[in-house]
């Protein structure tokens, strides 16, 4: 039997909703890029090694690098991984367990996309506010300065 890539490409890309297994690591990039806030379960042969939570800092593909957690930051090399699990979990969220061997590294989420984009947002329109509310303050004692000068 002989292998046709022809008759392979028209088979439909896997379509994964809530569970499953990713193998590709351009998926596990898309997947993991928007998590932000976690809770992180560093897990061999079922033991829990450790546990803590953090903000995914950056996920890459490179190999040669490490996966670091470390100070409440994860930097996730989805090269460090033979591939990630999806897993539903209570309360409509969806549980990200990076598998290498006997070794996984599960990410529950504490926000969603959608809240970080509003967070984002929140923060630099805040930003925003706080800096014209500032720039008007200068404004006004810049011109209260110059009426004081003149009316001397």
């Amino acid at each position: 039997m002989s292998y046709d890539p022809a008759a392979s490409s028209h088979r439909p890309s896997p379509c994964l909703v809530d569970s499953g297994i990713v193998v590709n690591k351009a998926d596990m990039l898309r997947l993991l890029n928007d998590l932000g806030q976690v809770t992180y379960l560093d897990i061999q042969d079922e033991a829990v090694l450790s546990e803590g939570s953090g903000y995914v800092m950056d996920v890459f593909a490179e190999p040669g690098l490490a996966t670091l957690v470390a100070n409440q930051s994860l930097y996730l090399n989805v090269c460090s991984f033979d591939y990630l699990e999806l897993e539903r979990l209570p309360e409509q969220k969806t549980g990200f367990s990076l598998v290498q061997d006997t070794r996984r590294l599960r990410l529950i989420p504490l926000t969603t996309p959608m809240q970080e984009h509003v967070t984002r947002s929140f923060n630099a329109a805040t930003l925003e506010a706080m800096l014209a509310e500032a720039l008007s303050a200068s404004l006004d004692v810049c011109l209260d300065d110059d009426n004081s000068l003149g009316g001397s």
